[in-house]
C-alpha cells in the first residue's frame, strides 16, 4: 500500500510500504477513507533533523474495518469507524477516569511498529477500545465533520471544558488555526455568549464568527492585550483558551485573563518554561489544559455532528489525494490552507 513518511524538515514523501497485517488478537485493520494534516504535524515538518529512513506520520483518520483479531468485540468487517489520535484499551484505570492519553496499554500512531494515519490502511492496536462506530454510510457528506472527532474538535472541547466554560463565563480564544476555531465552536456549544477570538487571518476569523465568536482582535502583544481589556471593561475574561503553544501566546493568555480566571492550554508547548510568575500568582490565575483525551469525548460530541447542530468539518479548506499530501503540507506551513483533508 501507499503511505506518508517524513524524512526531515520540509521532506514529506508518499511511498510504497508493506500492507498492514494483524499482529495481536486485539488488532483490527482499517481501510482509510479520510485523513488529514494536523497543525502538530507542522512542528516536525518545520524542524525535524534529516534522517536516512523516514517515519510514518498522521494521527487523524476514519475508515472501514476490513478485518478484526479474535479478541476484538463489538466491531466487524464493514463497520465505518473513527479513530482518536491516540489508541487505548479504554478499560484500564486511567481510561476509566477519562484519561485515555495515559492508557497503560496505549500509544500513538506512527511510532515504531505502528502505522500512521496518512495512508491507505492502518493496523489499529487495541481496536475495541480505540475505534468508535459511526452510524452513517461510507459516502456520507458528514465525513469531514466526523473526521474532526479524531482530534481537532475534542481538543477544542477539552480546552473549553478544563477552563470551566459555561453560560456564566466570558472567553478569549488565542489562535485562529483549526484548534482555535474548534475551541470557539466548543465554547459556544457550552453556552458562552461572549467569545473573543484573537487572530489576524480574516478568512479564518470570519469562520470563527460563524462558529460563535462575538469579537475578533487582530492585534498582537501589548496591543492585543489592551484591546481585549478594552472590550471587557478592563477586566479580561474568565476563561482563556490558548491554542497555539508558543511562549508569546501563553504570555498573552495570562495577560488577558480576569483575576481569578483560568487559562487552558492545548497548543503543543514549544517552550519548556511557562511564565507563571508573581503577577499570575497574585491574581489567582489557574493554569490547566493538556493533551486532549479525545476518546473520552467522542460519544458526547457525536450526536451534535450527526444532527448538524455543529459543522466542525468546515475547518477543512483544501482536499488532496495521497499524491497531493506533500503539497498539502507546504500549503499549511505557508498559511495557504487552514487544514488539509486527505482522500486516499
Amino acid at each position: 500500500m501507499r503511505a506518508t513518511l517524513i524524512y526531515g524538515a520540509g521532506d514529506v514523501r508518499v511511498e510504497d510500504v508493506p500492507d498492514p497485517v494483524l499482529r495481536e488478537p486485539t488488532d483490527a485493520l482499517v481501510r482509510v477513507l479520510r485523513s488529514c494534516v494536523c497543525g502538530s504535524d507542522l512542528w516536525p515538518y518545520g524542524s525535524m533533523p534529516a534522517k536516512e529512513k523516514g517515519r510514518r506520520i498522521g494521527h487523524e483518520f476514519l475508515g472501514v474495518v476490513e478485518e478484526t483479531g479474535r479478541d476484538v468485540a463489538g466491531l466487524a468487517a464493514g463497520d465505518l469507524v473513527v479513530a482518536p489520535f491516540m489508541w487505548s484499551d479504554n478499560t484500564c484505570d486511567f481510561c476509566a477516569e477519562g484519561l485515555q492519553t495515559s492508557c497503560r496499554h496505549g500509544g500513538g500512531w506512527g511510532i515504531p511498529g505502528v502505522d500512521g494515519g496518512q495512508g491507505e490502511a492502518v493496523r489499529v492496536p487495541q481496536a475495541a477500545g480505540t475505534l468508535v462506530k459511526l452510524p452513517v454510510a461510507a459516502d456520507s457528506a458528514l465525513l469531514p465533520s466526523l473526521l474532526t472527532l479524531s482530534d481537532v474538535l475534542p481538543t477544542g472541547h477539552h480546552c473549553a471544558v478544563t477552563a470551566g466554560v459555561s453560560a456564566r463565563t466570558t472567553v478569549t480564544v488565542i489562535g485562529d488555526g483549526a484548534v482555535g476555531l474548534s475551541a470557539v465552536l466548543a465554547a459556544r456549544r457550552l453556552g458562552a455568549e461572549r467569545i473573543i477570538l484573537m487572530g489576524r487571518h480574516k478568512d479564518r476569523t470570519d469562520l470563527g464568527r460563524e462558529f460563535g465568536a462575538t469579537d475578533v482582535v487582530a492585534e498582537r502583544g501589548d496591543e492585543g492585550v489592551a484591546r481585549v481589556r478594552e472590550l471587557t471593561g478592563g477586566d479580561g475574561t474568565h476563561a482563556v483558551l490558548e491554542c497555539v503553544g508558543l511562549r508569546p501566546a501563553i504570555e498573552t493568555a495570562l495577560a488577558v485573563a480576569r483575576d481569578g480566571g483560568v487559562v487552558s492550554r492545548v497548543g503543543v508547548p514549544q517552550d519548556p518554561e511557562v511564565p507563571m510568575g508573581r503577577d499570575a500568582f497574585m491574581r489567582n490565575i489557574t493554569l490547566t489544559g493538556g493533551v486532549a483525551p479525545a476518546r473520552a469525548y467522542i460519544e458526547e460530541l457525536l450526536p451534535d455532528v450527526l444532527d448538524g447542530r455543529i459543522e466542525p468539518g468546515r475547518v477543512f479548506d483544501r482536499t488532496v489525494d495521497l499524491d497531493g499530501v506533500p503539497d498539502g503540507y507546504r500549503a499549511m506551513a505557508g498559511r495557504e490552507a487552514l487544514k488539509v483533508l486527505i482522500e486516499p
